[in-house]
């Protein structure tokens, strides 16, 4: 049973690869970095401003005034698959920065039960290995304030490597570009652009572990898939401000729409674009101990009688800095889209400027 499991978890795995053109492709690269955002249900596109610009709109990190680091730890699936996150940044001069990022998404130790029954019909445990599914995401990022006052923007460029295992394998590249403006009376708004050229991936499968699998089901997977994948691009608009009470008290205000150019079961939804609106509330007292809330991800779900209802995603954080440490804490589902599964997420930002001090 495990080895009928595993071929048909790797078969079901190279079959999702077969269409070079598709809505979800490089999904883990869209999950969100950093606890703070994560409160906020991602609507931080026009306002983020420091190390963690460079995943969520890399114009922001022109506002970086030292180096910084971050990092984020994450499980899903009962801690099956774990999820990391590290980041650093840095001002190159008073106009420009750059930043660099590493993600990974990864399922490790999966037992390769394919050759668990040898030639003679013998069950020989000996004979099964162990192997990993992971993805990592590499981003370099450059920023740059523009001539005119209040405009900033940012550009990611994108390697991306997938491993299954010794089974198959692919390397991708693509860019990304984020604009930032801030009007005189401190509204913020922000544009990012995800693959904006459309991310490439090309897949390399190993034939000889292919063939020695592509028979577990008679009549289907006869032929290789196909070896290109390509990600289309992406949108999110943002809007923000900041309003400040007595001196001590902040109230962070944030909306994204975010769009992606084909049909979903996204609130709005037609043929040409499909958008989720995320809104964000972050409260602040004396730039030291942060409340935030946020809700996301509106989905049209179809009941099993034909009846149409509306899903929506709640989240809530926790923050806290400290002489430039920053702990945060968010209780999201991280991605997944069903609201029941929750998850505790961590994260750590520190500006090493403090060492210096």
């Amino acid at each position: 049973m495990r080895k009928i499991l595993l071929i048909l978890f790797f078969l079901t795995t190279l079959s999702t690869y077969s269409q070079s053109v598709r809505k979800y492709s490089n999904e883990f690269m869209n999950i969100g970095v950093d606890a703070a955002a994560l409160g906020m249900s991602n609507a931080v596109t026009a306002h983020t401003a420091d190390v963690n610009a460079g995943y969520w709109n890399p114009a922001g990190l022109v506002h970086v005034q030292d180096k910084q680091i971050a990092l984020m730890h994450a499980s899903y699936f009962a801690n099956i698959a774990q999820y990391d996150y590290a980041a650093f940044a840095m001002p190159i001069d008073d106009k420009s920065a750059f930043g660099v990022s590493l993600i990974r998404f990864g399922v490790d130790d999966i037992l390769n039960t394919t050759q668990l029954i040898d030639s003679e019909g013998n069950i020989d445990y000996n004979r099964i290995s162990l192997f990993s599914a992971a993805d990592y995401g590499v981003t370099i990022s450059y920023a740059r304030k523009m001539p005119l006052d209040g405009f900033n923007y940012g550009i990611n460029a994108k390697v991306i490597r997938r491993n299954i295992g010794k089974f198959a394998n692919s390397w991708g590249f693509g860019f990304d570009l984020g604009l930032q403006y801030e009007t005189k009376n401190e509204w913020k708004i922000g544009l990012m652009l995800r693959d904006i050229t459309t991310t490439y991936n090309v897949w390399q499968i190993d034939e000889d572990q292919y063939n020695t699998i592509k028979d577990a089901i008679p009549g289907q997977n006869q032929e290789l898939p196909e070896t290109t994948e390509i990600t289309l691009p992406k949108a999110q608009l943002g809007f923000s401000k900041k309003f400040t009470f007595h001196y001590d008290y902040t109230l962070l205000a944030a909306a994204n729409l975010n769009m992606q150019f084909a049909q979903t079961n996204d609130i709005i939804s037609t043929s040409i674009v499909s958008i989720d609106p995320a809104v964000g509330f972050e409260f602040g007292y004396i730039d030291l101990v942060y409340l935030r809330a946020g809700v996301g991800n509106f989905q049209n779900i179809k009941e099993i009688d034909n009846s149409s209802s509306l899903s929506f995603q709640p989240n809530i954080g926790l923050g806290f800095k400290y002489k430039g440490i920053e702990v945060d804490y968010a209780l999201t589902d991280i991605g997944d889209q069903s609201a029941a599964l929750y998850s505790n997420i961590f994260s750590l930002k520190v500006d090493l400027g403090i060492f210096r001090n």
